[in-house]
């Protein structure tokens, strides 16, 4: 049988698994965007296992219980009673169809990103990576990472010589790579999860196509850019838009406490605006915090 015949086939059978939610999916990082993650799929009924390094966490999640304040533990629960298993052995990589990296990047004491935490996730799990799985990268991260850094982990350290698929061309040997940055906004509970649209960049046209059908059976709108780079990219363009104006906003305020005026009144009156003015409430420190500037001076997150 040709390849061309396998390979459609193949990717056929997996969105199939996708669409009927039958899919496994694993999620790396069980902190405050992987598990909320993994509860979507399993409120929508797939098979999900949680992978962390924190045993702590593994050990809580078994027991049905929580570590995250906006998440009880009957959901946690309700989860487990779908299915829902947690473990720290990435030898169970090889049971999934989707991979899905939800690990941290902190900056380090130079300021520069820390990206230990996904350089060692793709280390351990590209030995039990097999064929036609998808690993998709979450993690906040400059644009070229994921093809850059994260693709030649996985390809060198898969034990069947797997390659990242690129192009159009297949050989059947091969995994989907794609990056979609997580949206998590810790304490807003204005908004849905699954309303929040889902940006997806494929490493080649097969990936964005599953990695588009896997995140589209829990989000209701899912937007496919170009490539990983452009997700990468859309990531650090709507955190950068934050800081800079929460910056801005918190420079006014201290203008403001020293010409006797109400910052909040002043917000309010601007966001009457309808256009060209987004307040940004939640990066201001509240009015009766220090007068220092060390104490008003916002610290923009990266997530």
């Amino acid at each position: 049988m040709s390849t061309q015949t396998i390979v459609p086939a193949a990717l056929s059978e997996i969105t199939k698994r996708i669409q009927t939610h039958q899919a496994k999916v694993g999620i790396i990082g069980l902190g405050y965007v992987g598990l909320p993650l993994a509860l979507l799929y399993c409120e929508q009924k797939f098979p999900v296992i949680g992978f962390d390094i924190d045993e702590r966490k593994v050990s809580t999640l078994r027991q049905g219980g929580s570590y995250i304040y906006r998440i009880e533990a009957g959901e946690i629960q309700q989860a487990r009673e779908q299915g829902f298993d947690a473990t720290s052995d990435y030898s169970r990589i090889k049971e999934m169809d989707a991979i899905i990296i939800c690990v941290p990047t902190p900056l380090n004491e130079y300021h520069e990103p820390d990206l230990s935490y996904i350089t060692n996730t793709a280390a351990s799990i590209a030995p039990h990576l097999r064929a036609g799985q998808i690993v998709i990268l979450e993690s906040t991260t400059y644009p070229g990472t994921t093809e850059e850094v994260m693709v030649p982990i996985l390809e060198k350290g898969n034990r069947l010589g797997l390659k990242a698929a690129r192009g159009d061309s297949s050989t059947g040997a091969e995994f989907y790579v794609a990056f979609s940055p997580e949206r998590e906004d810790p304490g807003n509970t204005t908004v849905a999860r699954r309303d929040i649209p889902k940006v997806v960049g494929g490493l080649n046209p097969s990936a964005a196509e599953l990695a588009a059908a896997l995140y589209g059976s829990i989000f209701n709108r899912v937007v496919r850019v170009s490539s990983p780079a452009a997700a990468e990219m859309t990531k650090l363009l709507e955190n950068i838009y934050r800081c800079v104006n929460i910056a801005l906003v918190n420079e006014l305020k201290m203008l403001s406490l020293r010409m006797g005026l109400d910052i909040w009144e002043v917000i309010a009156a601007a966001s009457t605006k309808p256009f060209g003015f987004h307040p940004q409430k939640n990066g201001i420190f509240a009015p009766d915090s220090s007068n220092s500037r060390a104490r008003s001076t916002s610290t923009c997150p990266i997530s």
